[in-house]
């Protein structure tokens, strides 16, 4: 499968790769053990401290997240610009304590299945994030929309966030 790499206007410790014409990685190393890198995308309480990039304006208005086999997650982002919040949600089909949470993303019927994985490495966790899409478009229109740097930026918070 071929892999284009695709890092350009993302914070440079994150690297964006495109593998195949429907699947989505981000990946970018941090300097903390692994189970505390697990424990802020797996705690509701501390993923809220950092998932929603400061840069776009928006907050993060409620987060529900049930981080097990068969839990579902919604999390609701509000902007100034708009009166209704935007809302994501799905269900866990796979969570593996340090090592990888699987979820759907079943707010479009174009909506990716996410795998983020955990790898621990001297002492420091890289992770990365896989966005399958079920069409080439639908990758693509992900692509346009600007996620990856959105995502980016993201992970640059987590990575603040995991210094305190």
């Amino acid at each position: 499968m071929p892999v284009t790499t695709l890092s350009e206007g993302t914070p440079d410790k994150t690297r964006v790769e495109k593998r195949g014409d429907r699947e989505l990685v981000v990946i970018r190393r941090f300097d903390a053990p692994v189970h505390l890198v697990y424990k802020a995308w797996a705690d509701p309480a501390l993923f809220r401290q950092w998932w929603v990039p400061r840069s776009y304006g928006m907050t993060l208005v409620s987060c529900e997240m049930d981080v097990r086999v068969g839990g579902t997650y919604r999390l609701e982002i509000g902007h100034a610009s708009s009166d209704q919040p935007m809302a994501f949600f799905g269900t866990y089909i796979e969570v593996e304590p340090d090592c990888r949470i699987v979820w759907t993303n079943e707010e479009s019927p174009d909506g990716a299945v996410t795998t983020v994985s955990f790898t621990e490495e001297d002492g420091g966790t890289e992770v990365s994030i896989s966005n399958r899409f079920p069409t080439a478009e639908a990758m693509e229109q992900e692509l346009a929309s600007g996620a990856c740097e959105g995502t980016a930026e993201s992970l640059k918070q987590l990575e603040e966030f995991l210094q305190v």
